[in-house]
């Protein structure tokens, strides 16, 4: 398997079955953590289908990506979740996708939704695309029951109350108390893997950066570093800057809008109006400095299509400096409200060490004690020279998910001022070369929910041949469903904002 990574340490392995297992057994004992799991429909060129994992070592810095070619006519392979539990629903999807099916694994539909018939696969080379879909038939759902004196259930979604994505959550309680939560995603599945076979391998950041809106500059740089890589390209050093500039700026936008969400659903509507205000702000200058308020395509292969001149980076200086006086100040505000801390604390807890067990990743990860960020790789420039303070919570509970927020938010003003005193000087865009190099590429950023992963496999003839994409919510959704655990049903929009996780990233 001919496969890059131009950041991070890549090791890369071709393994038959018992390989497979003996290695992702291995990788659990030391730690690793999985990033992602996908399959390939190879007949064409190689006649049988292929499963690939990638995991993520212990601190960070390097990545360990697994292929295994299925023997001619097999559809299974030994299945991962017994080591890490993430993978149960990744193999789901795979099931969906391609009708691979993973030993041993929850055998439920994850993906399909009746959409397609259970013996349609859309990522496979012999389906056709062009056919439309009829309309979904109706289809129960096994949700797994819960029996006991006082049990019963609530269903909600999967149509929700105002503007947002639809999921699907079934509790069981006894009174008000959650016993257990289960639930259902994938209703938001657009077939984006299938739609960036259709697009030149330049032309796949405009969809990279469209998979969830609000991760836009992190999903644009994942792909293009993945894109760079097969190219043998290296941005100029004023491109990475302005990457990271836009980067932090996504983050921070990210974080004040769920900081003022989280103290509004504790009941705390000064809150949001004031953090509405920050980031209407913050957003009004990306439109003045980098054209829109949210940069969906500043992020192109070889750097970025802005180039913000002085007096438009002052600008942006300046911001910083105001955001960070009344950022100090609201949170003085928040911290000494008695009555909203004891609202957030102890609720929705994830410990540290189920934290682990559950392999989570990102801001959700670090309010558990996972002290792990993409941005704190050496290698990973412009933040290398930048040396980002990582912060990191304990208590694993709505208020850790808040002060995390805040923390970070801080330090995204910090990076930002020295990214806007320290920028360099020259272009801000490489040129790449018409015939991109046929192989595999991975591209990985920390984005505001955590590490975003794109891999992107390139044919013979120059056409991306695939192209998958994932999110960190994969990780952190099933977390959710144990945060609530011991709670009450109307505790559950409060939790579910602290973690803000993607259903557009997520599905796909």
């Amino acid at each position: 398997m001919n496969a890059v990574c131009s950041v991070f340490a890549l090791d890369v392995h071709e393994v038959d079955a018992l390989q497979w297992d003996a290695l992702a057994r291995a990788l659990h004992e030391r730690g690793a953590r999985l990033l992602s799991l996908w399959g390939e429909d190879a007949r064409a060129h190689r006649g049988r289908f292929s499963v690939y994992a990638c995991w993520l070592d212990a601190a960070g810095a390097a990545l360990t990506l697994v292929q295994h070619d299925l023997p001619q006519g097999a559809l299974h392979y030994p299945g991962l979740h017994d080591f890490f539990p993430v993978a149960e629903r990744l193999q789901r999807a795979v099931r969906d996708l391609l009708g691979l099916e993973a030993q041993g694994m929850d055998t439920r539909p994850w993906l399909r939704h009746a959409r397609w018939g259970e013996q349609e696969y859309p990522l496979r080379r012999d389906s056709d695309v062009a056919v439309p879909l009829g309309p979904p038939q109706p289809q129960s759902y096994a949700f797994v029951p819960v029996d006991g004196e006082g049990v019963h259930e609530v269903a909600v979604g999967p149509v929700h109350a105002g503007v947002i994505e639809p999921g699907q959550f079934r509790f069981s309680v006894v009174g008000e108390k959650i016993l257990r939560l289960e639930a259902r995603l994938g209703f938001t599945h657009k077939g984006v893997a299938r739609r960036f076979e259709q697009l030149a391998p330049a032309e796949g950041v405009r969809l990279a950066a469209r998979l969830s809106g609000d991760s836009a500059v992190a999903n644009a740089w994942a792909y293009c570093m993945a894109l760079e890589a097969l190219a043998d390209a290296t941005p100029p050093p004023r491109a990475l800057h302005l990457r990271a500039l836009l980067l932090e700026r996504e983050r921070l936008a990210n974080h004040l809008g769920d900081i003022g969400a989280i103290v509004n659903d504790a009941g705390f509507g000064f809150g949001l109006a004031q953090f509405s205000r920050l980031k209407e702000d913050l957003l009004r200058l990306n439109a003045q400095v980098f054209g829109a308020r949210y940069p969906f395509d500043a992020v192109q292969p070889g750097g970025v299509s802005v180039d913000p001149e002085p007096a438009a980076l002052a600008l942006v200086r300046r911001q910083t400096e105001v955001l960070t006086g009344e950022l100090a100040r609201l949170r003085e505000i928040l911290d000494a409200h008695e009555g909203l801390q004891d609202r957030l604390q102890s609720t929705g807890r994830v410990v540290p060490e189920l934290a682990r067990r559950l392999g989570m990743l990102g801001l959700a990860g670090r309010a558990s004690g996972q002290s792990l960020d993409l941005r704190g790789n050496p290698a990973f420039a412009p933040y290398g020279e930048l040396s980002p303070r990582i912060a990191v919570e304990q208590a694993g509970d709505v208020a850790a998910r808040l002060t995390l927020r805040l923390s970070e938010a801080q330090e995204s003003l910090r990076l930002c001022r020295e990214l806007c005193l320290g920028m360099p000087a020259g272009a801000v865009r490489a040129e790449l070369p018409e015939d991109i190099a046929p192989g595999l590429a991975l591209g990985l950023v920390e984005g505001w929910r955590g590490p975003i992963l794109i891999a992107l496999r390139v044919d013979a003839q120059g056409r991306i041949a695939r192209c998958h994409a994932h999110d960190p919510s994969w990780q952190n959704w099933p977390a959710v469903e144990w945060a609530v655990i011991g709670d009450i049903v109307p505790d559950f929009p409060l939790i579910n904002k602290s973690f803000n996780l993607s259903y557009s990233g997520h599905d796909g």
